[in-house]
């Protein structure tokens, strides 16, 4: 495989970019086309992942952005950065599924926390991921996340964020320092 960093253009997502970034979104964690890549959530959650509104939402939050990713002209990957006081906020994280496994997330994830450090001061970055997700806590782990055990419910009843296909699901709160 070829080099993951080159050509890669960072910039901030603009309203221009919300249904490439809602396909890029759904194909990284629902239906057949995630199961390419290893981040699909296809066997734990049907329905949509996220939706124009939730996208352009992140856009134009007065304390973040939506970090687009693009490579050839393409937007290959994305994720959201949000301010927090002292910590940023690391969600919305996709990885177009056929370029998953050749270190493009790790570069993605390295650029979110630079920004976050060097933008805003932010001494940890802080993300949620679902408890049950082994394989991706431990990418994270291996990035220098750590599990805190702190636990938050899953939406269930709000069809706007998936539908689970198991009653076990939460997320858990992941913290990196960034210093």
């Amino acid at each position: 495989m070829e080099n993951a960093a080159a050509g890669l253009t960072f910039r901030e997502a603009t309203d221009a970019d919300v249904d490439v970034l809602v396909a890029l979104i759904e194909s990284a964690y629902r239906g057949d086309d995630s199961r390419v890549g290893w981040t699909t959530e296809a066997d734990i959650l049907e329905g949509q992942r996220t939706d124009p509104e939730g996208v352009l939402q992140v856009i134009k939050a007065p304390d973040g952005k939506l970090l687009t990713v693009e490579q050839g002209g393409r937007v290959v990957a994305c994720c959201q950065l949000e301010h927090r006081g002292t910590h940023a906020y690391f969600g919305m994280f996709a990885v177009s599924p056929a370029l998953q496994g050749g270190g493009l997330g790790k570069i993605v994830i390295a650029e979110a926390e630079r920004q976050a450090r060097e933008d805003w001061g932010a001494t940890e970055m802080h993300m949620t991921v679902i408890s049950v997700r082994d394989d991706l806590i431990a990418w994270y782990e291996r990035r220098g996340y750590r599990r805190t055990g702190e636990m938050t419910p899953f939406p269930y009843g709000e069809e706007r964020f998936g539908i689970p296909q198991r009653d076990d699901l939460q997320f858990e709160l992941l913290v990196k320092p960034l210093v």
